[in-house]
C-alpha cells in the first residue's frame, strides 16, 4: 500500500465537511488500506480521509496497540472531561493543551459496510474524537481556548513546514467551551 502524502494545516480540505460514504467497495477498501498504512508510517494515532485529500468520512486509528477504522461516525460523549497534550499529523512537530471528553462511544460502519461500535477511554477517546472532527472540517487548533490558540497560530507561523504561501482558510466553527 503506498503511502500518501499528508495535507497540512491551511489546505481547504482540511476545513470542509467530509462526505458521506455511500458505497462500500474496493475502493473504499483500497482507501482503508492507503490511511492505515500513512498512518502507520508517520506515525500516528490516527488518521482521516481529508488528511490525504479525500474529502470522506472515514478514519483509522492505531491506538494501545488496536489498529481499527471507521466510516460514518456519530459519536456520544461522556460529560466528564480530560486535558491533555494533543497534536496532528497535519500540524506536524506541535502539541497543545486541549480538552476533549474523557469517554466515546462511536457507532458506524466499517469497510464492508457492516455496523461497528467502538466504546474507548482517554487516547482512545481522544484520537476518536479528533478525528471525527477532521470529518466535520474542524482542526483541532478550533477546539483550544483562546490563549492557546493564539499560541498556537504563532507556533504555526514560525514552523519550518509552514508557508507563507499557504492559503489559510480560518474554520467557520468558533470556539466554545462547551462544545461536549
Amino acid at each position: 500500500m503506498p503511502v500518501k502524502d499528508i495535507r497540512l494545516f491551511g489546505d481547504p480540505v482540511l476545513t470542509t465537511p467530509a462526505l458521506e460514504v455511500t458505497v462500500f467497495d474496493k475502493e473504499l477498501r483500497q482507501l482503508v488500506a492507503d490511511l492505515t498504512t500513512t498512518m502507520q508510517d508517520a506515525p500516528g494515532a490516527g488518521l482521516a480521509a481529508p488528511q490525504i485529500g479525500v474529502s470522506l468520512r472515514v478514519f483509522t486509528y492505531d491506538v494501545d496497540g488496536v489498529v481499527g477504522h471507521l466510516i460514518n461516525p456519530s459519536l456520544d460523549l461522556s460529560e466528564e472531561l480530560q486535558d491533555g497534550l494533543e497534536g496532528c499529523l497535519s500540524v506536524p512537530d506541535l502539541s497543545f493543551e486541549c480538552k476533549r471528553a474523557m469517554h466515546v462511544i462511536a457507532k458506524g460502519m466499517n469497510m464492508y459496510g457492516e455496523p461497528v461500535v467502538i466504546s474507548g477511554s482517554e487516547l482512545l477517546a481522544r484520537c476518536v474524537q479528533h478525528e471525527t472532527d477532521h470529518l466535520d472540517g474542524i482542526v483541532f487548533i478550533d477546539r483550544l481556548d483562546p490563549q492557546t490558540r493564539k499560541d498556537a497560530m504563532k507556533a504555526i507561523r514560525e514552523s519550518d513546514w509552514f508557508s507563507l504561501d499557504t492559503q489559510v482558510k480560518v474554520s467557520p466553527h468558533p470556539f466554545s467551551p462547551g462544545f461536549m
